[in-house]
């Protein structure tokens, strides 16, 4: 099995680890020719969150960005695949689109033996630097910050009723970070008015969140889910739309600003 560089990494100064599992839009041989017409312009990737987050980069954020597309595999499952929500959702190796639809072409989807290897080629890779950079900045800073970050359209019926928010805060229901974190990023939140917001909504994490927000080993761990009309075009083909993604770098730097500033106070 041919699989290069399944994720790219850029080590930072700061006690902070932002991953972006589902941006990735590289597919292998198998997944590429067996993707259905609907999946093929790859529908559910996390559009551009690596520039939409380039400014933590350069505020000394390590970056973590996984280069396959989740049609490949999904960074953000668990590896034995068990569900993570009991409402709608995609699993490990998904086979239907958010709304529903076939993701491969009938019988078509790679088998089981190419998906075992791109669980062991892409998504364990990815987890150990995941898990190596948070090991790396506890030793160096006594703690370790997570930032998970993800982006999806804002309507999606079989997902969610309505209009998603824009800004959906995920804490695994409090237990992947202190819960004085999580109200001072909802403070950050309420201090504005043109994004709205929730906290453990209908996201509340994913795996990553879940099993890397150990708040008791000093390791906190926060997903954002982030509507993508409020930086891109939600159609093809999933243009950047650099205005309105500024205005909203005017609050997602904040949020960051605001993360460190908590980690700063609780461990000086």
């Amino acid at each position: 099995m041919s699989i290069h560089d399944p994720f790219d990494f850029q080590a930072g100064s700061l006690p902070l680890l932002i991953s972006i599992p589902h941006a990735g839009t590289r597919l292998t041989p198998a997944v590429d020719a067996g993707l259905s017409d609907d999946a093929r312009l790859l529908p559910d990737t996390d559009w551009h969150i690596p520039r939409l987050y380039d400014f933590a980069a350069a505020m000394g954020a390590s970056i973590l960005v996984g280069n396959y597309s989740r049609f490949v595999i999904d960074l953000n499952r668990p590896a034995d695949d068990k569900p993570l929500y009991t409402t709608a959702t995609t699993g490990l190796y998904p086979d239907v689109l958010f709304d529903g639809r076939p993701s491969f072409a009938a019988g078509q989807a790679p088998s089981a033996e190419e998906r075992a290897g791109y669980l062991q080629h892409i998504w364990r890779p990815y987890h150990q630097q995941l898990q190596d950079e948070l090991a790396r900045l506890k030793a160096k800073h006594g703690y370790a910050l997570l930032f998970d970050a993800h982006s999806i359209a804002s309507v999606i019926p079989r997902l969610f009723d309505g209009t998603l928010p824009d800004l959906n805060l995920g804490t695994n229901s409090g237990a992947s970070c202190a819960g004085t974190l999580s109200d001072r990023l909802l403070a950050c939140c309420q201090q504005q008015q043109q994004y709205t917001h929730v906290l453990n909504g209908r996201f509340k994490g994913g795996y990553i969140t879940r099993a890397y927000g150990q708040p008791a080993e000093n390791q906190h761990a926060v997903q954002l889910e982030l509507a993508q009309v409020n930086y891109m075009h939600e159609q093809p083909p999933f243009a950047y739309d650099a205005p309105r993604a500024a205005q909203l770098q005017g609050l997602l730097k904040p949020l960051i600003e605001t993360l460190l500033a908590w980690g700063e106070q609780q461990y000086r």
